[in-house]
Formats: C-alpha cells, sequence, structure tokens
C-alpha cells in the first residue's frame, strides 16, 4: 500500500451529505457577476472593474495603457460635438479577389461600427480648427489598407487647401496583406501628401500609439513635423525576432519602444494620456498662423 499517494476524499456536511449533492444549490445561492463588469488587464493580469479604469482607459493598479477605439479617441481628443468625419461610408474592394477579404471586412465593420481602420474629420481642439485622423487597432490591427491610404491623403488634400494643421493618431500592424500591392501603394500616396502640406507651410503632427509597426511606420508616422507618443508604446518597423535573426544580435529589452525612440532621437515627447489634449492645444496654439486667437 502506497502511503503518500494522493486521495480524493469528498467533503462531508453536517448533515451527513456530500457537498457534490449540493453543487446546484450552492450554485444557484452563489451571487453571480454580470457579463463584461471586469476587464483584465494584459500588463498585470488582474482583473480590474470595468468602471475603475476611467474615460483614459488606465489601468489603476499598473498604470498600463489600454487600446482604444478610433471613436473613443475622437472623443478624448476633439472639443465636443466639433467632430465632422469625412468620407463616412467609404468600404475596401478586393482588388486580389482574395478568400473571404469581404466577409471579414463586413464582420469588423459590424463590429467596430466604422468602414475602415481609420476615421478622418474636421474638429476643433482646444479651440482651434483641425485635421484629425484616428487610426482603429480594433479593424483588422489597424493594417493599412486602399480606404485608409485614401481617407487619410483625402485629409491632407482638405488641410493643405484649408491652411489647417492635421494630427494624426497612429495604431496599425501595417500594411494590409490582403490588398497586396496596393496596400503598399499607400505609403507613397500618403507621404506625397504628406510633403505638400509641408510645403505649402502647414504643421503635421503624429502621435504614436501602441502599437505602431510596418509600413505605416515606414511611411507616414514619422514624417510629423512633431512626433508625439503615448508611453511604452511598441513603434517599430519589421518584428524583433526578425531583426535579431538577420544581425545575429540579441537587442536590448527596451527596443522598439517609445522609450527607447525618445532616446534616440526619433520622438519629441512621449506623452501622458491624460496631458495629451493640453500638450496638443499648446502646439496649436503656438503655431496658429493668427497667434493666440481662437475660431469661435
Amino acid at each position: 500500500m502506497n502511503l503518500f499517494k494522493k486521495r480524493k476524499y469528498l467533503p462531508v456536511g453536517n448533515d451527513g451529505q456530500s457537498d457534490t449533492k449540493k453543487d446546484g444549490a450552492n450554485e444557484a445561492n452563489t451571487p453571480s457577476v454580470p457579463e463584461g463588469m471586469y476587464i483584465k488587464c494584459p500588463s498585470c493580469g488582474q482583473a480590474i472593474y470595468k468602471k475603475s479604469i476611467g474615460a483614459s482607459k488606465i489601468c489603476p493598479e499598473c498604470a498600463h495603457y489600454f487600446r482604444v477605439s478610433s471613436k473613443e479617441r475622437v472623443r478624448m481628443t476633439a472639443d465636443a460635438g466639433t467632430f465632422q468625419e469625412f468620407d463616412k461610408k467609404m468600404e475596401a474592394k478586393n482588388p486580389l479577389n482574395y478568400p473571404d477579404y469581404e466577409k471579414k471586412i463586413k464582420t469588423m465593420q459590424e463590429k467596430t461600427g466604422v468602414s475602415d481602420a481609420v476615421v478622418c474629420g474636421k474638429c476643433k481642439i482646444g479651440g482651434f480648427d483641425t485635421v484629425l485622423c484616428v487610426m482603429d487597432s480594433g479593424f483588422i490591427m489597424g493594417s493599412m489598407g486602399s480606404v485608409v491610404g485614401e481617407k487619410i491623403t483625402r485629409a491632407f488634400e482638405f488641410a493643405t487647401k484649408n491652411k489647417l494643421p492635421i494630427i494624426i493618431f497612429t495604431a496599425s500592424g501595417g500594411a494590409r496583406m490582403q490588398e497586396g500591392i496596393v496596400s503598399l501603394m499607400q505609403m507613397a500616396k500618403v507621404s506625397a501628401a504628406a510633403a505638400r502640406h509641408s510645403e505649402d507651410g502647414n504643421l503635421y503632427v503624429t502621435v504614436l500609439t501602441d502599437p505602431t509597426t510596418g509600413g505605416v511606420t515606414a511611411s507616414f508616422a514619422m514624417l510629423g513635423d512633431i512626433i508625439l507618443s503615448e508611453p511604452k508604446a511598441l513603434i517599430g518597423f519589421a518584428g524583433r525576432r526578425v531583426i535579431e535573426q538577420t544581425i545575429k544580435q540579441k537587442l536590448p529589452d527596451e527596443f522598439q519602444t517609445a522609450e527607447f525612440l525618445l532616446e534616440h532621437g526619433f520622438v519629441d515627447k512621449i506623452v501622458e494620456r491624460d496631458c495629451m489634449n493640453n500638450v496638443l492645444t499648446e502646439i496649436l496654439r503656438l503655431h496658429n498662423p493668427k497667434g493666440c486667437e481662437r475660431s469661435e
């Protein structure tokens, strides 16, 4: 007989019945937690009461920044009631006849409530007229396809024509593979529109959020006159493993973080989410051709 073998014993209640017989009754008396009341923080692993993360979507335990949708970002950034969206119903086609691509687009539209991975429009920030573009990581990981490139290009053209500053919040996994070369063409198209906007003497500010990678990083994300970032955002082009396998070296732990890029001169300032509006308002005030005058 093995005295050290673990044995399974059924706990017995005071009435002599095993507790397993009472499971149904216990479950019925156990208070249930409504679905969606708590959210798990991907950084500290704690179950966080959803209302405690606040409008800024920051973990109260470890200060992790939860990703926010384009609609939430617009609400955080634009003055209330001032955002006027451009090209709201523009939808992607399937130039390569990629299997189930149309179905994927429809699913994402129903899930996110937006037509594609970027929302663009005119608004006021701190009272200053501005063109605002916000990428949405919830829509096929914010990937850049023909619609994203076209909408941002049109936003630049509108800003150039009306001599307005443009602010772009980036959040992307890069070019959209389902559109192949068509998606890669958007890098050059948007960059050319950004160049024309700059040559006309207008302000372009980029705000890099987690994650900003691939073709978006390699094009318009890093072309801003002023480049801001949220803390600890992942920013890069190729993946860490790809780079390490190529150069046969181990990369620093902080590689491709906003802090690493700030130290090496690729980012001008890291701005906490709660302070972003104040910083953007101050930038717009300093670069306003009419001085400190706000438009009504």
